[in-house]
């Protein structure tokens, strides 16, 4: 009887850890991002395709290797996110499908937020986002009012207190000085010439802004 009251006492004591490491685990994810209305959902670049592509030509600091963006949105007690993507164009998306779309590819979500003295200018920048939705996404990535790409998308919901600017656009490989192959490519199939210094904008560049902090990986 005492050999199997101690059995009994070593499990229950084990279950009881191996609950406890769970809950704190739970707990210390939960607590690593406290998501706030107007955070800008970054998504991580992958190394090839579009997506590399784009981060060879834009990227400019280490930590900032970015292919996409969104807003988020907390309303009604629930979470969205209002981006611009290649499937759904211009679109308010619940968060939880928004981070199943990453994890599919495989790309991980880092939060940024405006700095205090530029909150201010959030209810206007989702009232814009609201008012962008439905417009088809703009493949060609050279400004179109018609439709939007996703940094694009930001950028306009946020011009009335320009927390963002317009740059030149560059393709040219870092490496080589040249126009990437890649762009070289995607703008011949399209006829059209590789808008080279035209104005425009990226998620790094959108990243690397000074109104904007990060706030951790989601």
């Amino acid at each position: 009887m005492i050999f199997n009251n101690k059995i009994k006492k070593a499990t229950v004591g084990g279950l009881l850890s191996l609950l406890m490491l769970i809950l704190l685990q739970c707990n210390s994810y939960q607590s690593s991002v406290q998501l706030q209305n107007g955070d800008l959902l970054f998504v991580m670049a992958k190394e090839t395709g579009l997506s590399g592509a784009i981060n060879n030509v834009t990227q400019k600091q280490k930590i900032a290797s970015f292919d996409h963006i969104g807003i988020l949105e907390k309303s009604g007690g629930k979470i969205f996110v209002l981006h611009a993507a290649p499937k759904g164009g211009s679109q308010k998306q619940s968060l939880k499908d928004f981070m199943e779309d990453q994890k599919k590819d495989q790309q991980n979500i880092v939060v940024y937020r405006l700095k205090p003295e530029y909150q201010k200018s959030i209810p206007v920048a989702i009232e814009k986002a609201h008012s962008m939705l439905g417009k088809p996404y703009n493949f060609n990535y050279i400004l179109d009012e018609g439709s939007y790409y996703c940094s694009d998308f930001i950028e306009r919901a946020f011009r009335d207190d320009h927390i963002f600017k317009l740059e030149p656009m560059t393709f040219v490989d870092p490496k080589t000085g040249k126009i990437n192959a890649f762009w070289e490519e995607f703008y011949a199939k399209k006829n059209l010439k590789v808008p080279e210094g035209e104005p425009g904008c990226n998620p790094n560049g959108l990243a690397g802004s000074e109104k904007l902090e990060r706030v951790g990986d989601l």
